[in-house]
C-alpha cells in the first residue's frame, strides 16, 4: 500500500481549500498510480514527522519545511516541485490600504509562532526599508483571518492561496504581498518528498509516484472541471465554490512560472538548482537552518521523464 501525507501548509495548519493536492487526487481517481497499489491519503499537521517516521512513504509540503527536516538530521529528499514559487506572504484587508510592506509600521502583524513566519515578515519589512522593530507583532496561531476580521491585526502572515482565497470568497477583499515579491527567493512552494532511504531501496516506487503525481497535475491543467470533480468526490466535506476558487489561483502556480516577474517556464516538476540554493541562503541568513543545504543534497530530478 501507498501512503501518502498531503498539505498545502507543511507544518502549518492543513488545506481547508485544497486545491494545492488537486493533481494528486487526479492522479488516484484516473488510475495513474500503478495498480495493485493503493493510495491512502493522510491529511496530517506535520507530514514530514510522517515521512520519516515511516509511517507513509511520500509527502507534499512547503519547499521551505523539508529544508528544515534536513537540517534536524531527517532523511528526507524531495523529488520533485508542484508549485515554483513560495506560497507565502503577507495579507491584509484591502480596506486597510496598504500599498506596501511599508504601510505596516506603526501597526499589529500576526504571526502563527512557526519561526518562518517572522523570517517572512522581517524579509518583507526590510526589503521595503522598514526596521522589523516599527512593527507590534502577536502571536495569533492559525486565527489570522478571524483577528484581522475583528481589526485586532492589519496584517498576518499565511498562505495566499489558502486563507487569501477564503476571505476573497467569503466577501472580504485583500491586499496580498508575495514572499517572491518583496526581497524573498523564489523558492519551490510544493515539493513532493520521500526519504533518501525509500530512493535507494525501491526507486521503481518513487519513479512510479513521480510518474502519476505528474500525470495528474497535467490533467489538472488541461481539464480543471474534471480535477475539481475528483478532488470534491474524495473529500466530500470541502465546499465547491471555495475549492473551486482555490483550484483557480493554484492554476498558474502549477503551470511552472518560476517566479513573479517572468514568464519562463520549466517543465513540471523540475526541481531549479539556484532557486533550491537561494532558499538555502535565505533560510540560513533568517537563522531557520544551521548550515547550507546544497541543491544536491536537498533534492533529485532523476525520477522525471524527459520532456
Amino acid at each position: 500500500m501507498l501512503a501518502l501525507a498531503l498539505t498545502a501548509c507543511g507544518s502549518a495548519e492543513p488545506s481547508a481549500t485544497g486545491g494545492s493536492s488537486s493533481g494528486a487526487q487526479t492522479a488516484i481517481a484516473q488510475g495513474a498510480l500503478a495498480k495493485p497499489t493503493k493510495a491512502t491519503l493522510i491529511l496530517d499537521f506535520v507530514p514530514n514527522a510522517v515521512i520519516d517516521a515511516e509511517k507513509a512513504q511520500f509527502g507534499l509540503a512547503d519547499g521551505s519545511d523539508v529544508a528544515g527536516l534536513i537540517d534536524e538530521g531527517g532523511d528526507a529528499q524531495a523529488v520533485m516541485a508542484l508549485v515554483q514559487r513560495p506560497l507565502g506572504g503577507l495579507i491584509a484587508l484591502a480596506s486597510e490600504h496598504l500599498t506596501s510592506p511599508a504601510s505596516l509600521a506603526g501597526k499589529t502583524v500576526g504571526i502563527t509562532g512557526v519561526p518562518s513566519d517572522l523570517a517572512v515578515l522581517d524579509t518583507e519589512l526590510r526589503h521595503a526599508g522598514v526596521s522589523p522593530s516599527r512593527v507590534h507583532v502577536v502571536t495569533v496561531g492559525f486565527n489570522g483571518s478571524q483577528a484581522l476580521l475583528a481589526a485586532r491585526i492589519a496584517a498576518f502572515t499565511g498562505f495566499i492561496p489558502d486563507e487569501g482565497v477564503t476571505l476573497e470568497a467569503s466577501g472580504h477583499p485583500i491586499t496580498a504581498f508575495a514572499l517572491d515579491e518583496n526581497g524573498g527567493p523564489a523558492y519551490p512552494g510544493l515539493v513532493a518528498f520521500t526519504t533518501r532511504r525509500l530512493i535507494a531501496t525501491n526507486p521503481r516506487l518513487v519513479r512510479d509516484f513521480v510518474a502519476a503525481t505528474k500525470a495528474g497535475y497535467e490533467d489538472t491543467l488541461r481539464d480543471p472541471a474534471r480535477s475539481l470533480d475528483d478532488l470534491l468526490s474524495s473529500n466530500p466535506g470541502l465546499p465547491r465554490k471555495l475549492t473551486a476558487a482555490s483550484l483557480d489561483v493554484y492554476l498558474p502556480l502549477f503551470s511552472g512560472s518560476s517566479s513573479a516577474t517572468t514568464t519562463a517556464k520549466v517543465p513540471f516538476g523540475t526541481l531549479q538548482s539556484p532557486n533550491v540554493a537561494a532558499m538555502s541562503a535565505w533560510m540560513l541568513r533568517s537563522r531557520l537552518i544551521h548550515a547550507p543545504i546544497s541543491p544536491e543534497r536537498y533534492g533529485t530530478n532523476r525520477f522525471l521523464a524527459p520532456g
